[in-house]
Order: C-alpha cells, then sequence, then structure tokens
C-alpha cells in the first residue's frame, strides 16, 4: 500500500518527498505484445512513472456493449507497468482529446441530437455513469491504496479549454470517490487565467500543461495555487502532424533544456509523449481551428521513443538529464531492452480487385430516406458511407452543392467520376444531366471526428443535404460502409493490362477514378516490424491479415504505415488495400524504414 500526497509545494510518498517523472504510453495506441518493451524503455531512460488516457469510444464501442480485452485490456497495462516497477497515472476521463476520434468519446453520443456533452447534462452524465460503472471496478483493485501502482488518477481533461461548468467538475470527481477511487485526484489545463479558472476544483490538485517557457507557466499557476507542488502534466515535447501539413520536429537539446529546467524547480513532469505509439484503423482525430484538418495514422509525436519503439537523440538528450539530476552515471540506469528487428519484405503485387461502388450488396444493406442522413443517425461510427438517388434531365451547366459533407466526397454521374468535394475546400460542382435522368453516387470518407475544442459535435457524412443549384434532391437510397468486415469483399482477378485502379470495372471501362479494393499475399519466413510503403498509390485505407492499420495518403506528409511484426504470421499473409482513386500499379513494398515525412 502507498499513498501519493501533495501539500507543502512538494509530493510524498508514504510520507517521503517524491518527484515524479512520468511519460505517457497509451496502451490502445501499441500493439499488447510491445507493451513490455515500451515501458521497459521508459524506465531506461530513467523514469519512475507511467501515464495513461483511458479512451471512453475504445472501451463502449456502441452503447450498452464492453470491450476491455487485446488492446483494450487497460487493467493488463496497469498491471504489467506495476510488475515492472512503475508508477501509473491514469486519466480515465470521459473526454480525453489526445488527438483520439472525438477526443475518446464513442460516435454513438451524436444519435441524442439533444445531448450536451462535457457538462450537468442528465442524459450525458447517465451515459457517463454507465460507463463508470463498468470501467471503475476494473481499475481500483489496481490503486496504490489497495497495492497496486496507480497513484493519481484525473478527473476531466484540460477542461478549461472548453468549459466552466464546476459543478461538472465536482460531479465527476465525487463519481469517482463514491466508486472506489481513494488516490490523488487531479485537473489539467493550460497555464492561463480562463483555463485555471474554469477548469479547476477547490480542494482538488491542479496541474499544466505546456510544451516552453516553464518559469512563465509555472508563474501563473503560482496565482492559483500556492501551496502546491509543481507538475507539467503534459510537457509536450514534440508534436502531432495533419495531412496536407509538413511533419513536425523539435530539437533534442531544446526539449532537454526545458526539461533540466523543470527539474531544478522542483517540478515534476509527464512526457506528452514518450512514445506516441499510432492511431491504427479509423481512431484518429482532427482539429478545427480555421478549417478542418484530419490527424495523420502515425502518431509518432516527434517523442523519445518512435512510432516503432526505436530510442532517438532525444530519447538520448533526456535520459541524460535525468542521470544528471539523479546524480547517477547514464549506465547505471536500468539496461535498455534488445531493439526489435526490421524486416524488408520487398515488393508485394495485388492480384485480386473487386470495385466498391459494384459490390455494395455484399457489404452492407441500402437504407431509404428522403434525405442523406449523417452515418450516427444510422449507427454506424467509422468508415465510409454511400448516397444514391436519380437526378431528372435534362440539365445543362448546374451546380451540384453538398450541404454539409463532413469530410471528403467523391461524386459519380452514372458511374463516370466527377470529381471530389472537401470539407475544407467545398466547392460545388459542374454538372450536366442527360434527358433520361441519371444516377448520383456520393461516397463519403469520416476522416477522423474533431476531439478538441468547440466543434466536437462532428456528425459524418452528408449532414444538411445535396442541390442541384437550388433544388433539393430527395428520395435516397444510403449505403453504411463501416468496413468492419472486410473478409465479405467479392475479390476477383486484376485482370492483365488493367492494373491501374478504375482503368476497367465490370460495369464499364475508363471511368477513371473509382473506390477499388485489392488484395494479394506475402509470404514471410521470419517475423519482423516492417512498412507498408504505396509510392504510386493516391488515398486509401491499408489492412494486414484483417488488422486495420490506417490511412494513406499520397498528399502527406506520412510516406509508410508501420506494421508491428505481431501482426505477421509466418508463412502466408494477407494485405488489403483500399484505393480511392488510382494507382500507377498494383505493387506494394514492405520496407524496413519508416519515412514520416
Amino acid at each position: 500500500m502507498a499513498i501519493l500526497t501533495a501539500g507543502n509545494k512538494q509530493f510524498l510518498l508514504d510520507g517521503e518527498p517524491i518527484q515524479l517523472l512520468s511519460g505517457a504510453i497509451h496502451y490502445f495506441r501499441v500493439v499488447p505484445e510491445y507493451w513490455e518493451d515500451r515501458l521497459l524503455k521508459l524506465k531506461a531512460c530513467g523514469f519512475n512513472t507511467v501515464e495513461t488516457y483511458v479512451p471512453w469510444n475504445l472501451h463502449e464501442p456502441k452503447e450498452g456493449a464492453f470491450n476491455f480485452s487485446g488492446l483494450a485490456d487497460v487493467e493488463k497495462f496497469v498491471q504489467l507497468a506495476g510488475n515492472l516497477g512503475l508508477h501509473v497515472i491514469v486519466r480515465p476521463s470521459p473526454y480525453i482529446c489526445a488527438e483520439w476520434e472525438f477526443g475518446g468519446f464513442p460516435a454513438w453520443l451524436l444519435q441524442y441530437p439533444t445531448m450536451k456533452l462535457r457538462c450537468m447534462d442528465a442524459m450525458y452524465l447517465q451515459k457517463v455513469d454507465r460507463y463508470y460503472d463498468e470501467l471503475i471496478p476494473r481499475l481500483t483493485p489496481l490503486l496504490s491504496t489497495n497495492g497496486g501502482p496507480i497513484l493519481a488518477m484525473q478527473i476531466e481533461n484540460e477542461y478549461g479549454s472548453y468549459g466552466n461548468d464546476t459543478a461538472y467538475l465536482t460531479y465527476l470527481r465525487d463519481g469517482l470517490i463514491s466508486r472506489g477511487v481513494d488516490v490523488l485526484l487531479f485537473t489539467s489545463d493550460g497555464p492561463e487565467d480562463g483555463m485555471l479558472q474554469g477548469g479547476t476544483v477547490p480542494g482538488t490538485l491542479a496541474t499544466v500543461n505546456f510544451g516552453s517557457q516553464p518559469e512563465a507557466a509555472f508563474e501563473k499557476f503560482r496565482q492559483y495555487r500556492e501551496d502546491e507542488p509543481l507538475f507539467c502534466m503534459e510537457y509536450w515535447n514534440g508534436w502531432f502532424d495533419h495531412w496536407l501539413k509538413l511533419h513536425h520536429t523539435r530539437d533534442a537539446g531544446d526539449v532537454a533544456d526545458v526539461f533540466d529546467r523543470m527539474l531544478r524547480a522542483g517540478a515534476s513532469v509527464n512526457f506528452y509523449m514518450f512514445h506516441g505509439g499510432t492511431n491504427f484503423g479509423f481512431y484518429n482525430g482532427a482539429n478545427y481551428h480555421d478549417k478542418y484538418e484530419a490527424t495523420i495514422t502515425s502518431y509518432d509525436y516527434d517523442s523519445p521513443l518512435s512510432e516503432c519503439g526505436d530510442v532517438t537523440e532525444k530519447f538520448n538528450a533526456v535520459r541524460k538529464v535525468i542521470a544528471s539530476h539523479l546524480g547517477k552515471k547514464e549506465e547505471e540506469l536500468p539496461a535498455l531492452p534488445a531493439p526489435i528487428k526490421k524486416k524488408s519484405y520487398g515488393k508485394v503485387a495485388l492480384t485480386e480487385k473487386a470495385d466498391v461502388l459494384d459490390t455494395l450488396s455484399y457489404l452492407t444493406k441500402g437504407i431509404e430516406r428522403t434525405t442523406p442522413v449523417p452515418m450516427e443517425l444510422l449507427g454506424q461510427d467509422y468508415g465510409f458511407i454511400v448516397y444514391s438517388t436519380r437526378v431528372s434531365g435534362p440539365r445543362t451547366g448546374e451546380s451540384l452543392h453538398l450541404q454539409d459533407v463532413h469530410d471528403r466526397a467523391q461524386v459519380f454521374l452514372d458511374g463516370v467520376y466527377q470529381g471530389t468535394v472537401e470539407r475544407w475546400d467545398a466547392r460545388p460542382l459542374q454538372m450536366d444531366i442527360p434527358a433520361g435522368g441519371a444516377k448520383l453516387d456520393i461516397v463519403v470518407e469520416n476522416m477522423g471526428r474533431v476531439n478538441y475544442g468547440p466543434r466536437l459535435r462532428d456528425c459524418k457524412g452528408i449532414t444538411e443535404g445535396v442541390r442541384m443549384n437550388n433544388q433539393f434532391l430527395f428520395d435516397w437510397t444510403i449505403y453504411p460502409l463501416p468496413l468492419d468486415n472486410i473478409a465479405a469483399i467479392p475479390f476477383g482477378r486484376v485482370e492483365a493490362g488493367s492494373e491501374a485502379a478504375g482503368s476497367e470495372t465490370s460495369t464499364a471501362s475508363n471511368f477513371g477514378d473509382r473506390p477499388t479494393f485489392y488484395r494479394g499475399e506475402f509470404l514471410v519466413d521470419e517475423t519482423g516490424d516492417t512498412f507498408v510503403k504505396l509510392a504510386g498509390w493516391t488515398k486509401g485505407v491499408v489492412w494486414i491479415n484483417g488488422f486495420n492499420l490506417g490511412r494513406f495518403w499520397s498528399k502527406g506528409p506520412q510516406n509508410t504505415l508501420y506494421v508491428p511484426a505481431p501482426l505477421l504470421r509466418t508463412g502466408r499473409n494477407e494485405i488489403i488495400v483500399l484505393e480511392l482513386h488510382h494507382t500507377e500499379e498494383t505493387v506494394i513494398e514492405l520496407t524496413d524504414t519508416p519515412d514520416l515525412g
């Protein structure tokens, strides 16, 4: 049994002063087989604590249906950290941000249009309470007061950046206490007046999040909390990337210098991130400041430990600071585990294909609606959604408006590609309709829900309507495509001379860009980490042995997708690529070198 307390500007663990040197590792961004490797590397860097969020959408993917296995086995992760001699900080806030889809909220919350998030809304709190009734009893045996490794728990996440309903924060805090959480509770916010006023609760420890200028940040904190210990709960030592933007990096020397200054001030520090990992599947989030910007698949974050677990220059710089601070030589810190093998398996030809629009009946059932509706109102959470209707003709030079598309739509008229409408560039498409009318198909990609700020309610698909000029189109058939059962795809052989996606389909020829699945196999004699390189491909999603690796896009910055070795098997392996537009040839490469741009 160990008890962490805070007072007189310091932390005490069982009455003895302690400085928490923590690093963030999200169990849900790392395959479970690698949890121990990443935790041992955290310990080898000199840290004594690991911090993790808990994403509600991973643990309650469908309302009332809970998941705590595999990648979602938070109990196993916490137990493992404790067995390795690490303390644990858990942040199970209903909302986590984390550049994670919808900030960790489950998409099914959007089925309730009148529900208000992150406040004293009765319907919202009822959903939170049911989730906590399932989650918190799994964590209470792991509290330090019960002999476990969890020293502290967060009650909400950067709430002052969103609202000022302190009654809501108090409700969450009291809910944790009533469920048996008797370890130190805390809030975390930016070091600004409004944030510290709106996001903190009297009597509950406050912490601050920032990436630089620690003296100014702690000075602002001291204006609100004179006697509490200094704790940077999120030291942003790197940053995340958006599609269509450059890859972020930060100088290792600068990171080490800011860290050293915090330690000299007596502060505890949690590196956000120590090891970022990967936004596997459709779990990446998005930001909306001036416009919508989706986060990439990699969550490398330019962290001390890279996306694939490699030690970096930043790792070595941080380790040196910690060793000096502890009065030790670096070789006196715990040893690093052996590096994980990287393998290059070469080029893989994808020899089977299936046109998405031609095979909808195998993948989903059409739903009749008068108007287009977003996917959440059809019980869909992630993936794609197709809207189909007939448009009367003749019409010449009219404008097709998608009002309001979330997030990226490809438009087809009688199967022929007309163009793409993007949320951040939602210009209408000009088109002519023949005298007999035409079939209109719109394929919409959910590129990730907004995870931060005032636009959290981010429904996906066509959220308002479709117009030709000012005339709304009615009478739609809607096909949800969550792509959670790729085994149902009816593949056929790629015909000789038609390697390029869309160059030939079962309905007609030379349609141009059409969403198409491709499938291939490759043999593995020894498994190792590898990276899917998609030179010549445009945009889409990749699966390895049924596991969704995430999205790719030739516009970058990310140019490879990480494949952890545990996803591979000795012998035959399957790769499926959904290409939304076209590829120069149906070949991918498995290389031993990542490329994040």
